[in-house]
């Protein structure tokens, strides 16, 4: 089976590509080429590339390798949706796991916002306060604010006197 793929060329750290035809079972490095389709150079992102050719091959039969597919797929050679070229370091989603995650995503969003207008609706006391006339209002705050003082003074009243020896 004949392959599209990538040769490395170039200099130690300076990578460049040939894009070439080839048997799937030889090594890209061994030279034995079918025909050269191309140039890519991934630091400059250049390419120059023959897409009649390249079409031509693919409708013959030769398989596009994951990185040649997303590349051709860029520059609008070829149409599909994009491969997954490294599934080890980043494996794909399903689409239902990712409608999933909206979904949950959702529900949190509307737990949040029903948290939200719960914290900020009034209590009964103030409901009760906002419902009476100002004068019973005003009566009310001083009678709570009375039994506030009593209560203070109850505990204290309660307290054992430090200054009185123990027996």
């Amino acid at each position: 089976m004949l392959m599209i793929r990538f040769q490395r060329i170039g200099r130690t750290n300076d990578p460049a590509f040939r894009i070439v035809i080839l048997e799937k079972e030889r090594a890209a490095k061994a030279g034995n080429i079918v025909e050269q389709l191309g140039t890519y150079n991934p630091r400059s992102k250049a390419l120059t590339l023959d897409e009649v050719r390249v079409k031509e091959w693919i409708s013959k039969g030769a398989q596009p390798t994951d990185s040649i597919h997303n590349l051709l797929i860029n520059k609008g050679v070829i149409k599909g949706k994009k491969v997954n070229a490294l599934p080890k370091k980043t494996p794909q989603k399903n689409e239902a796991a990712i409608a999933a995650e909206a979904v949950a995503a959702a529900e949190a969003a509307a737990a949040a916002k029903a948290d939200k207008a719960a914290a900020a609706a009034p209590t009964e006391a103030e409901v009760i306060a906002e419902a009476m006339p100002a004068e019973e209002a005003s009566v009310v705050a001083e009678v709570s604010a009375v039994e506030v003082n009593m209560s203070a003074a109850a505990e204290t009243a309660a307290l054992p006197d430090e200054a009185s020896p123990a027996a």
